[in-house]
């Protein structure tokens, strides 16, 4: 095994992929609706030539490999492969068991949001460790890395393209609007499954009783607080903010012990979409946290 690849990596990379593949095969291809990228195209291949998904995807993204190989780095690349082969493999498994859910042309609605959801779990799973299901997958992951867009609204982008395909080739105009509703919760999904395991909030607080709101945040919470420098833009006068990061639960109780000191403070609060360290990923004693 190559050196930096990790088990726990691959064994969620084929997870995501399985998860991937139900959603495919229960929601999307017993509902006729479409896909994006290179998934959509091994999609409208089975609907118009009844070509199966799990070998029309290894074919499509073997041109693909090596631009993976050149741009993503050689760890990236293996957990593309099996991230890649795996899809097809479950792709296969799949289509050949007894359906867990039965066809919802009726409704429609519903048919498209667990495709989302499904989809976007899958691959949010995927990213997350490492891995990309090859196609569009890569690129989003090359347009991620260079330009700065983040995976869904990448994969939104290129998957249009392939969904307008679909509706001139196969798709009703219901169906192809369906297909962009649960493309959509994909892309949302997969955002929310990027941003992180651990999301908190982070509360900038600027008080004349700095050291008091400090002392109490850190012995009511077990909470640690960052003490900044900074100056009014008007008034010049220079003073100590504070900067502290909680979970989202623990938000009530932040403000609670700020405005028990100082009901007067100055507190902005913001998403925090990713949290590493003591507290959250890290014990007291700077071991990884079991969640």
């Amino acid at each position: 095994m190559l050196k930096g690849l990790k088990i726990k990596n691959i064994i969620y990379i084929l997870i995501g992929s399985a998860i991937f593949a139900f959603g495919l095969v229960n929601f999307n291809m017993q509902n006729n609706l479409a896909e994006g990228g290179f998934t959509g195209i091994t999609l409208l291949l089975y609907f118009l030539f009844r070509f199966d998904p799990s070998y029309t995807n290894l074919l499509l993204n073997i041109p693909i490999f090596f631009i993976g190989w050149k741009l993503l780095g050689r760890n990236t690349f293996f957990y593309t492969l099996i991230g890649t082969f795996s899809l097809s493999l479950f792709l296969w498994i799949f289509q050949r068991v007894p359906l867990m859910f039965p066809p919802l042309e009726d409704d429609l609605t519903l048919a498209a949001l667990f495709a989302g959801v499904f989809i976007g779990i899958g691959l949010g799973i995927i990213f997350r460790y490492g891995g990309t299901t090859g196609g569009v997958d890569i690129i989003a992951r090359l347009a991620h890395k260079y330009i700065g867009w983040s995976m869904g609204k990448a994969m939104f982008m290129f998957d249009a393209v392939v969904i307008v395909l679909s509706l001139i080739m196969y798709l009703t105009y219901q169906e192809a609007m369906y297909t962009l509703v649960a493309v959509f919760v994909a892309a949302r999904v997969i955002d929310f499954m990027q941003e992180g395991a651990y999301a908190a909030k982070g509360a900038t607080i600027i008080s004349e009783k700095n050291e008091e709101i400090a002392s109490k945040v850190h012995a009511e919470m077990d909470r640690g607080v960052t003490i900044l420098r900074g100056q009014g833009s008007f008034s010049k006068v220079e003073r100590n903010v504070l900067y502290c990061v909680v979970a989202k639960n623990e938000l009530v109780k932040l403000k609670n012990v700020i405005t028990s000191v100082d009901p007067h403070a100055f507190v902005a609060v913001s998403d925090v979409h990713d949290v590493l360290g003591e507290g959250f990923t890290l014990d007291e004693n700077k071991n990884p946290v079991e969640r």
